[in-house]
């Protein structure tokens, strides 16, 4: 099918959805993870697909078109749109893994979804074959739809005095728990709960090296030699933990101009269209969505063009990528407060549409990738000649 022409059906579907996602966000936030309709309306739509290989039946398209879509569903829903980031960016990762984990994911079931957790916690003991893999993990968004996880840890040096590598292990479900413990302030629906291993044997092929994806040289490229799977791990898993922001923000915007335009303030009477503190709000939203939406899509095409060309991203412009995606929550999180500041007394109730953006971008805002302090110092550092002290890039 013409690539155009199924880029423009999944922005469709995913305007589509907006609404019936802003329904069940009640539900999700009840439930603690997604409704089972969510996940099928999303395998239908072919979300799922939209980085995973064509020889899996992937639709194999940018990363563009994905966070388009994903940025979109946020409108409705950040709780779904981040699950769909995370979940949805591992059959990307997949791609990079030595070919025999893709079979063993699969070979029966193209479709079957993988939850992660890279904290690097994990204990690890080689044996012979692989290793032997034991810990708890937290935050595995989306985990009780996914049949298998990611999970990181530090793999101890084979030579004494060598250096620790750290890799993402493919776990299938049989040989974890998961742990119910998401009780949270916001994004109640990604059911990001803990995930508990006790000795599972990992053979070596279902590992990939961090080192791996940062040289842009997996194991992975053998079979899969799109562009696409020459960008660095890095620069993709964190717009996955970042990008929904922007679109709940949007959607933020919108219920604010809805519900301002014609409000009039019930202690003086002012229309709320001639505040000047709501007028200002709604202004620094309105530009902080199309400037991060704009520096991400910008990044995205730099560092394709630059895997087309076979040229590797030099650091400087990874790590101010970096820095960029670290911004986007903080950024989102400061406007979604004024939109909610300025909307009136009835924005403290939690069914409130500008009061769940505004609790979903502030726990988005805690994930480590999404804090922008220690990226700004490596960005200044690097810049002024200090070697890089972050290598997920």
């Amino acid at each position: 099918m013409n690539q155009d022409l199924v880029r423009q059906q999944l922005r469709q579907r995913a305007r589509e959805l907006v609404p019936v996602l802003r329904e069940r966000a009640e539900q999700a936030a009840q439930m603690g993870r997604l409704p089972e309709e969510t996940i099928a309306d999303f395998h239908e739509a072919g979300f799922f697909r939209i980085l995973q290989p064509a020889r899996w039946q992937g639709l194999e398209l940018e990363p563009k078109d994905f966070f388009e879509v994903q940025m979109t569903l946020a409108e409705g829903c950040m709780s779904s749109a981040w699950v769909l980031g995370v979940v949805a960016i591992h059959n990307w990762q997949l791609a990079l893994f030595d070919d025999r984990a893709a079979q063993d994911v699969w070979g029966q079931d193209t479709s079957v979804l993988i939850s992660s957790s890279y904290m690097p916690v994990g204990k690890v003991e080689r044996v012979e074959g692989g290793f032997r893999l034991s810990g708890r993990w937290g935050f595995s968004s989306g985990s009780k739809h996914c049949q298998w996880a990611f999970l990181g840890a530090m793999v101890p040096p084979a030579e004494p005095g060598g250096a620790p590598d750290y890799r993402t292990f493919l776990v299938p479900r049989s040989d974890y728990q998961i742990l119910d413990n998401w009780n949270v302030m916001g994004l109640e629906g990604t059911g990001s709960h803990d995930v508990l291993v006790e000795g599972a044997f990992v053979p070596e092929y279902r590992t990939h090296r961090a080192v791996d994806g940062f040289m842009q040289q997996s194991p992975g490229n053998a079979v899969n030699t799109s562009p696409l799977y020459r960008l660095p791990f890095g620069q993709i898993f964190v717009r996955a933990v970042s990008s929904s922001a922007i679109g709940a923000l949007q959607g933020a915007v919108d219920h604010f101009i809805a519900h301002n335009k014609a409000r009039v303030a019930v202690n003086d009477g002012r229309k709320m269209l001639q505040d000047p503190a709501a007028q200002s709000a709604l202004a620094n939203a309105m530009v902080c969505v199309d400037e991060c939406r704009i520096v991400l899509l910008r990044n995205f095409e730099l560092m394709l063009d630059n895997a087309r060309a076979g040229t590797p991203l030099d650091m400087q412009a990874r790590v101010k990528m970096r820095y960029d995606s670290a911004l986007v929550a903080d950024r989102c999180a400061k406007a979604a407060g004024e939109l909610m500041f300025n909307s009136g007394a009835s924005t403290i109730f939690r069914g409130h549409p500008i009061n769940r953006a505004f609790r979903d971008i502030h726990t988005g805002r805690a994930h480590v990738a999404n804090s922008p302090a220690k990226y700004a110092w490596n960005l200044g550092g690097v810049s002024m000649g200090q070697d890089t002290t972050d290598f997920f890039l």
